[in-house]
């Protein structure tokens, strides 16, 4: 995959970002399955991706040049993926038009094409264009337990980088907000985002302390 300039390909100055879910395939074949925040046009026929050139769907898109975009309400998928803790893949199914896999239970899917990739810097841009879709099954709706556990996966990601207090209350917002609205798989997500987030605190803080003995 060549690098192109930061403006070549489509751009989308209308678009928005979409909370959603990339399959990507590694170099043995096998999927990989990331959160993913991408900036979609109105009618989902251009994406902009920003993957760090740490991530594992950065490496993918380069090497393939292709993925598969997800709408989906199931936040237990979402919050394991983002702090990389899936015990399990979800139903896969192969893309026709593209060498991808969709997820079975996902509401809705868009294939893509890369067709620029800039990473000069450490946030990469990838504008890609969409070759298939597909539409499973309807979207839940608006839920603001659903929301909360997408929040709640987000500050996951932010551990290290964010004050550990910070952290900390806003879990104890958001909990507020699933404990009213949500059901079983929101309570469930948001419990094991809970679990991580104390577990990666103090990790961090037994490091410190370690480092502070040295």
């Amino acid at each position: 995959m060549s690098q192109d300039s930061q403006n070549a390909g489509p751009t989308l100055p209308d678009g928005m970002l979409l909370e959603g879910i990339v399959t990507t395939l590694d170099a043995d074949g096998s999927p990989h399955i990331a959160p993913m925040g991408p900036i979609v046009d109105a009618e989902f026929n251009c994406l902009v991706l920003r993957p760090f050139r740490t991530s594992v769907t950065y490496a993918n898109l380069k090497r393939s040049g292709a993925g598969v975009l997800h709408v989906t309400d199931d936040v237990e998928l979402l919050a394991r993926a983002a702090v990389g803790r899936l015990d399990q893949l979800p139903r896969l199914v192969p893309a026709e038009a593209i060498e991808g896999a969709i997820l079975a239970d996902a509401c809705r899917w868009y294939a893509f094409h890369v067709v620029s990739l800039d990473d000069r810097d450490e946030r990469t841009r990838i504008v890609a264009r969409v070759v298939d879709r597909g539409r499973l099954r309807d979207f839940f709706g608006f839920n603001r337990a659903k929301h909360a556990v997408v929040e709640a996966a987000i500050l996951a990601t932010r551990v290290g980088l964010l004050e550990a207090n910070h952290i900390r209350s806003e879990l104890e917002r958001l909990a507020v907000l699933v404990e009213k609205t949500g059901g079983h798989q929101e309570r469930r997500a948001f419990a094991f985002l809970r679990s991580h987030v104390s577990e990666e605190l103090a990790r961090l803080a037994s490091d410190t302390a370690e480092k502070a003995v040295r």
